[in-house]
């Protein structure tokens, strides 16, 4: 027979994984996309798609008969994931095109060379993001030039393609975290930046602030979209164990390693929702709204500020020089 202390301890064991299966289904396990949507003759871009929920979003996309660009900074990785893609999409229209978000000028590359080679575009989904310290090419801050700026200004170069499609969608991959976030217009004057300093927990607030960026960029977005055949959307891919934070300290990997592989949702269940936003039908009158899990959800007080959009929206154009 077993001994007290032992019946105890397996008593605690089962009760800890009970509670573990509970919270993961209940609370990052996350919806699922259904639909047998094709998308035959159509192209899509897919930013930051070598790894994480922006391969297994182009992965879909690609076995779904869509052409698919892959646009990413780093070409090895890229190529491998085109290779990847195709072999298990069974889908020959994977290629990749450099896009390094932390360099303007190779955003305005970027545009410039797939405007001049894809007579389409349908589908584009600003997914890149990265939590981490230091400056793009153009000094600003990390997080707020490729989660955001990068991004902006890519989606305004490849508007008049993307109205030239039937019906469009740009998809912004936001956060949760854009609920801590805030804009310092004068800080961003001064600093290039949305924060002052460079430690881990500056790249933590900079990555929120960036995602509220996401969330105020889509409402402005849609709202000088209105009457045409594009729309938008922005969200929350849930809490995914990627490479994000590949940029983080030595300290922080090893307290969210852990984290992220006992509870954080795969890169397949993390593209979900941005799947949902790409290609469900009838979700043009939600133009500008931010979804989770699939379903419509609100966003912070300061993520529905009309002015506070438009004014981001008028900076982020100075700062691309596109004023």
């Amino acid at each position: 027979m077993l001994s007290s202390e032992m019946s105890f301890l397996l008593t605690v064991l089962a009760a800890g994984l009970a509670a573990y299966l509970l919270i993961y289904y209940c609370l990052f396990k996350g919806a699922r996309f259904k639909s047998n949507v094709t998308l035959k003759g159509k192209t899509a871009i897919v930013t930051g798609s070598n790894t994480g929920i922006g391969k297994t979003t182009a992965m879909d996309l690609a076995k779904r008969g869509a052409r698919v660009i892959l646009a990413c900074r780093n070409h090895q990785r890229a190529e491998a994931a085109v290779y990847d893609i195709r072999r298990e999409s069974g889908n020959s229209e994977v290629l990749y095109m450099h896009l390094d978000l932390a360099s303007l000028k190779s955003v305005h590359n970027f545009a410039e060379t797939f405007l001049k080679s894809e007579p389409r575009l349908d589908l584009l989904i600003n997914n890149a993001g990265l939590i981490g310290s230091g400056r793009t090419e153009d000094g600003f801050g990390m997080a707020f030039g490729v989660n955001y700026l990068g991004h902006f200004l890519l989606t305004l170069l490849l508007l008049d393609r993307l109205k030239e499609a039937e019906n469009s969608r740009v998809v912004n991959v936001s956060a949760l975290l854009h609920r801590l976030g805030s804009i310092d217009f004068n800080l961003l004057k001064t600093h290039k930046d949305l924060v002052t300093g460079q430690s881990y927990w500056h790249s933590f607030r900079a990555y929120c602030h960036s995602k509220l960026c996401n969330v105020l960029f889509t409402r402005e977005l849609a709202s000088r979209l209105e009457g045409t055949n594009v729309t938008c959307y922005c969200l929350h891919p849930g809490v995914i164990s990627t490479e994000i934070g590949r940029n983080m300290g030595l300290l922080a990997k090893l307290l969210s390693v852990p984290m992220s592989k006992l509870f954080f949702l795969s890169p397949e269940g993390g593209a979900q929702t941005t799947l949902y936003c790409a290609l469900q039908e009838g979700l043009e009158s939600l133009s500008g709204r931010y979804f989770s899990c699939c379903a419509l959800q609100g966003v912070s007080k300061l993520g529905r500020d009309d002015a506070l959009a438009k004014k981001l929206w008028e900076v982020s154009e100075r700062l691309c020089g596109l004023q």
